[in-house]
């Protein structure tokens, strides 16, 4: 729960920085100097990027968490077997060998988006975001096709 909270609070943060940033590029362009309106016109541009990057990360989290909760009803979540170093990180070794299995699992059966669920979990626990956010759009994708 607090990382909803985080997240909901740094969404706002942004979009009053989007608002910010908005307001700043009207007065830009009301002084009537071409370079003053030309970053006046840049400064509603990022707004609107931001924006969309937002909006874009927060459909992703929402639409990961459903299939977590569906998983989650099926009984099919992944279970934590990871070692922990004494500071409380990931083994290594051990997010690897997680990480090998998880993949065979999808090799086999690479139509079900249970198993991109749980590889993209692998691939968080081996700090691989990149390859994680890609298996998880996988997972949603396929899950989005089944329904």
């Amino acid at each position: 729960m607090g990382g909803k909270i985080t997240y909901v609070f740094l969404a706002t943060v942004l979009v009053l920085v989007f608002g910010v940033v908005g307001m700043e590029g009207v007065l830009l362009l009301l002084t009537g100097e071409p370079a003053a309106m030309g970053m006046g016109a840049i400064a509603f541009v990022l707004p609107v990027v931001g924006a969309w990057f937002l909006w874009k990360n927060t459909a992703f989290a929402r639409r990961a968490n459903r299939l977590a909760a569906e998983l989650e009803a099926e009984g099919g979540l992944p279970v934590d077997e990871l070692r922990r170093t004494e500071g409380g990180r990931i083994d290594r070794d051990s997010a690897d060998e997680v990480f090998a299995r998880r993949k065979a699992e999808t090799e086999d059966t690479p139509d079900d988006w249970r198993c991109w669920f749980r590889l993209a979990v692998a691939y968080h626990d081996a700090r691989d975001t990149p390859r994680a956010r890609k298996a998880m759009q996988r997972a949603i994708t396929l899950r989005d096709a089944a329904a």
